[in-house]
């Protein structure tokens, strides 16, 4: 395809840690191209980051280093792990701790470091508000950023605008009423007033229970009720077999199962990223628990087979409506602050399209390629889309695990359709 200035190759849609492994990946291949492919990026917050509500001290990362935004595509890779940690002159002291498993604080501040490179290459602060087809077969991407509109050209669009917080209808977030994304910079604010006395924490996952430590932590006179719908937190299968379903060869495999397969494998391998806690931080918490049994004053207490069937917002407190589901009575609990650990949403890739129509399956879900495309309905353009293809390239589809192995695919596809 002739090459134009005026037109870019690549439109990023979201500059998360997906895009970001994108923007690597073309990056590697420009070095030695002949014909390079340029690409710009557009992301709605003012600065790269990735989950910063969730950034808790010492909690660590469930994903091996390795597994970074390059390694896996590229072990030589000047964007992978080791080398920010040679960059940062903590390569040897990393070493010595012996793990795989950096902490999540450390893992941001990798994804930054990345994204520090792409500065020139990214429009921060700017919302994409429409996609649409040009004549020519091009795509027009527009947009606003400080109430300017913006707008790009380009051969290929790439959506990748990760996963929002989910809360249970009729639920909206204030000031007592908190996702777990917000839990980070929600309890940095508590911590300048009056001493908080109780919290609830609704959900039985990872990030369900790594609230409840660091709000158990934090808050040394505050009672913390786990409210979940099981009998007590159920251990993530992290052993080696069953991680192999995040391995990249999984996707393919996955893709190339039908439909009724692809339900099944979900439905197996649940335990390994869904409700699911680390073991460690289980062993923790129950120890602790026990020990305040011990001592006569529990802080910790947990609401096992329970539900939150209501919450009203009081103004200085939080009414939680609490339901067993073993013998079915209700009671009501004045918190501080309850907290919803109750998932994210990957969002409707197609929302942006103003022009082409996407094709659905049989359920309503948008069709995508083996090489992450959209299917268009009378339209050959190259809409790609990272996030949004559990139902289609399985479990590790929203996660950090293949974005290196994943971008190597969407470049070879960019490659073969633009260059």
């Amino acid at each position: 395809m002739p090459h134009d200035d005026h037109v870019l190759d690549v439109v990023g849609v979201g500059f998360g840690p997906a895009n970001l492994g994108l923007a690597i990946a073309v990056a590697e291949h420009n070095v030695t191209a002949e014909r390079p492919i340029t690409a710009l990026f557009l992301e709605r917050q003012e600065a790269f980051g990735w989950h910063r509500g969730m950034l808790i001290p010492d909690a660590r990362m469930q994903v091996a280093f390795l597994k970074d935004l390059a390694t896996l595509r590229n072990p030589t890779s000047n964007f992978g792990f080791i080398s920010y940690l040679a960059a940062r002159g903590r390569l040897v002291d990393f070493v010595n701790r012996q793990t795989f498993f950096p902490t999540r604080l450390e893992f941001h501040d990798y994804l930054s470091w990345a994204a520090a490179h792409f500065d020139d290459d990214v429009s921060y602060g700017t919302t994409v508000e429409k996609i649409e087809q040009t004549g020519d077969g091009l795509l027009a991407v527009t947009g606003r950023r400080g109430g300017e509109s913006v707008s790009a050209v380009a051969r290929a669009v790439v959506i990748a605008t990760g996963l929002a917080p989910a809360l249970p209808d009729g639920v909206e977030s204030g000031e007592r009423i908190w996702h777990n994304s917000q839990l980070v910079p929600g309890v940095a604010k508590l911590a300048t007033g009056p001493a908080p006395r109780r919290f609830v924490v609704v959900g039985a996952g990872q990030s369900a229970a790594e609230s409840v430590d660091y709000l158990h932590r934090s808050f040394p006179d505050a009672d913390v009720h786990a409210v979940f719908r099981r009998w007590g937190y159920s251990p993530a299968d992290d052993s080696a077999f069953a991680n192999r379903v995040f391995d990249p060869d999984a996707a393919q495999e996955f893709y190339a199962g039908s439909p009724e397969v692809r339900g099944r494998v979900t439905t197996l391998h649940r335990n390994t990223n869904y409700s699911v806690v680390d073991p460690d931080l289980i062993e923790s918490l129950y120890e602790r628990h026990y020990a305040e049994r011990v001592e006569g004053r529990e802080r910790l207490r947990f609401d096992k087979m329970c539900t939150v069937e209501a919450c009203e917002d009081l103004g200085d407190r939080v009414r939680v409506r609490i339901r067993s589901s073993l013998d079915g009575t209700a009671r009501d609990l004045d918190a501080d602050v309850i907290v919803y650990a109750t998932g994210y949403r990957s969002g409707d890739p197609t929302r942006f399209l103003a022009g082409p129509i996407a094709r659905r399956d049989d359920q309503g879900r948008v069709r995508i390629t083996a090489d992450y495309r959209l299917e268009l309905d009378g339209s050959d353009a190259l809409v790609y889309v990272q996030g949004a293809t559990e139902h289609t390239h399985g479990l590790a589809s929203t996660l950090l695990s293949n974005i290196a192995v994943r971008t190597g695919d969407i470049l070879a596809s960019l490659e073969a359709r633009i260059v």
